[in-house]
This record gives C-alpha cells, structure tokens and sequence, in this order.
C-alpha cells in the first residue's frame, strides 16, 4: 500500500479528533473538576484497547525488540497529553486563538523539522523548500482560523502575563508531534499495535487520575451529571483514533505529511462545527479571514504532501 492512499484514514481521524475535542468541551462543563473530565474521557480509551488486546494478543513483543527500545518511547501519549494540560491550565489566559495558533504551529514546524533531521529514529528527508513553504502555508491559515474565533479570545491576551504564557504553549505543540513520533517507535518495538496503544494511554490516565485526587475539587453536582448525554464521554475514544493513526501510519507517511493532514482536518471540521452549531458549540459563522484560512492550509498541506 503508497503512502498516499493512508492519506483517507488519516483525514477521517484528523476530523474525529475535532470531533472529540468538542465533545470533550461539553464533558468538561458537566464535570466541572477538568482533571475528572479528562480521567472520564482517557479511561475508556485504556479499556477499549485493553480489551482488543485480549482478544488479539499476537503478535507479541520478542527480548530482541523490547531491549531496542528507547526510552522514551512509551511517553508518547504522556508527550501529547501537555498540550491537554496547556489548555486546561492556559487556554483561559491567553485565549483561545493564540492558544491554538501556537501550539498547531509549532506542530507543524517541528513536524517538518523531525522529517528533514531524521529524529528519533525517522529516515531524514533532508531540507525541502516547498514542504517549509507549505508549512508556513499551514501556519498562516491557522492565524487566521484561530483568531477569527469570536471576540473573547482577546480578553488577556494582550497581558504580559498571558504572553510569558507562550513559551510554555509552544513546547507543548511541540510534544504534540513528538509524541506521534514516539508512539509510532512503541509501535515497532512492542509490535502488537493493541498493546502499544493501550500502553501509551495507562500513564496518560494515571496523571490525570493522581491530579485529580490531589485537587478533588470541585465536584460535580447531581444536576451536572444529570446533564452527561451518553456521548460525551466517548469524547477520548474519537480523538484516540489520531493517535492510533500515529502508531500505524507515521513511518510510512512522514511526520510532516502525517500531522499536517491531521492538523488541516481537525480544523476544517472545527469550522464547520463552530458554523453550524453542532455537538452544544456556540454558532460562530464562518467568515471571509476564516475561509481564507482554510483554504491556505489545504494549499500548505498539499505542497508538504505531495512533495
């Protein structure tokens, strides 16, 4: 199977991880306490891989693949997992345009940047002047969507403190890539890609869990909960599928390819959920600088993709 015909599967979980995102807006409202939301959200993900694992427990890891390693690969998931973090603690200060334009494009920049240097273990591709222009494309057309997001984003942005803020965002869209990469190498090393996947999520969910109990409060009441609607916690399994894309689909496609398209899904699908309201989001109608936004970064991605 060319690289180019994964591109479908990758896009589809690109949308479903916009998807989840909005669906984790609405857990998280209900929850109140944002460390029991994202617990709530990452446990039946851990589950659900888990249980294909027992029910597909071959091919196993070997001694020979386990002791090549690295270390670091099993902290793919913790990787990803800041940039949750950066929104839970951060998106309310600096707002949510330059929080999202920051971390997606230091997404995109490092992404292109793991693939010309061949980091951790990826073939090098060398330096390729139309994928960086692509990338600037993509980084463009996410300045435009994110601060065409409504007039609230502007709160504190402008506050000193909010922008001593954005060295820490942009690691975390950093890690983001990262943590694609090292979870495509837990991939090759456990084999099994049920096992990988189950054990990139049971730290994610452990830190969030022992967050949680160190700041139990608040809780929710039983109003809130009466509001749960029976999807909302299924939020983690819909974005799961962009990780689970990673662990098969990164080596062959290339970092920047990979999380370009993902990137470029995710927000074309936050557009048209913010437009038409859909999953409780407030109705933001997609403007001409939006537009224009997405239509830079379907013209970024091609040139990052095709060559």
């Amino acid at each position: 199977m060319t690289a180019t015909l994964l591109y479908p599967f990758i896009i589809v979980a690109g949308c479903l991880q916009a998807l989840g995102n909005s669906m984790n807006a609405q857990l998280r409202g209900k929850m109140v306490n944002p460390w029991l939301a994202a617990t709530v959200s990452f446990l039946p993900i851990v589950f659900v891989f888990a249980t294909l694992f027992f029910v597909m427990p071959t091919p196993l890891p070997t001694l020979d693949t386990l002791g090549k390693m690295p270390w670091y690969a099993p902290l793919g998931g913790v990787a990803g997992a800041v940039a949750v973090f950066g929104g839970l603690a951060f998106i309310d200060k600096v707002g949510a345009g330059p929080f999202n334009g920051l971390t997606l494009t230091a997404n995109i920049v490092t992404s292109l940047a793991l693939d010309a240097f061949g980091l951790f273990g990826l073939q090098a591709a060398g330096f390729k002047p139309l994928p960086w222009l692509g990338g600037l494309l993509m980084a463009i057309g996410v300045v435009f969507i994110a601060r065409s997001g409504g007039k609230k984003d502007g709160g504190e942005e402008s506050s000193t403190t909010g922008k001593l803020l954005y060295p820490f965002i942009i690691v975390a869209g950093a890690l983001m890539s990262i943590g694609v990469v090292w979870n495509a190498q837990l991939r090759g090393a456990l084999e099994n890609p049920w096992l990988a996947a189950t054990v990139s999520f049971v730290p994610v969910v452990f830190v969030f869990a022992f967050i949680f109990l160190l700041r139990p409060t608040p809780l929710p009441t039983r109003q809130d909960l009466a509001g749960v609607r029976w999807w909302m916690p299924l939020a983690g399994i819909t974005g799961a599928v962009a990780v689970f894309a990673g662990l098969l689909f990164v080596d062959k496609v290339g970092a920047g390819a990979f999380n370009g398209l993902l990137i470029t899904a995710n927000l074309l699908t936050s557009v048209a959920l913010d437009h038409f309201g859909w999953l409780g989001m407030k109705q933001v109608r997609a403007g001409k600088a939006r537009l224009f936004g997405a239509a830079v970064m379907v013209a970024g991605i091609v040139l990052i993709s095709v060559f």
